[in-house]
């Protein structure tokens, strides 16, 4: 699975996870919450992967794209601030928010924010206004995903 993330595209990390959670004991539901999840994290992490501007939350630059980071960036929160982020980045024109030196930041370029931004009004993430929350049950839920994602990269499943 690692070096899927470290090169692979959104698809074929997507097909990864989809089989084992298949091959997991879980409900249907899960599944059905699970990959949507996944593919809005992956509709930005990949980019930045290809731009060799990943961060973690901290806004500290990552070297890779890793189950690790990916992990890192499944909380409800983070994911939340990385799209404001990079909404702001892509507003600026360079990456904002991040601990990269003014050169690095200014290669960035916008990056599609549709597919994340669809999936977080989706659980009531307000999108214009970063400083209101989200209900706490779509935070749970989303805690139960991540766990799930946990346990099938290190192979619990």
């Amino acid at each position: 699975m690692s070096t899927l993330f470290n090169s692979g595209e959104s698809a074929a990390i997507l097909g990864a996870i989809k089989a084992a959670i298949e091959r997991s004991d879980e409900a249907p539901f899960w599944q059905q919450k699970t990959l949507p999840y996944c593919e809005a994290i992956l509709s930005v992490l990949i980019p930045l992967r290809e731009q060799t501007l990943l961060f973690d939350p901290e806004g500290n630059p990552a070297p890779a794209l890793t189950m690790e980071l990916f992990l890192r960036w499944c909380d409800l929160m983070s994911l939340k601030t990385l799209a404001f982020t990079l909404a702001k980045s892509n507003t600026a024109q360079k990456l904002m928010r991040t601990k990269y030196d003014a050169q690095a930041a200014a290669a960035y370029l916008p990056i599609d924010l549709e597919t994340l931004g669809t999936y977080l009004s989706g659980y009531t993430v307000n999108l214009s206004d970063e400083s209101i929350d989200f209900p706490i049950t779509n935070y749970n839920l989303h805690i139960g995903m991540t766990t799930l994602v946990t346990n099938i990269f290190n192979g619990n499943q």
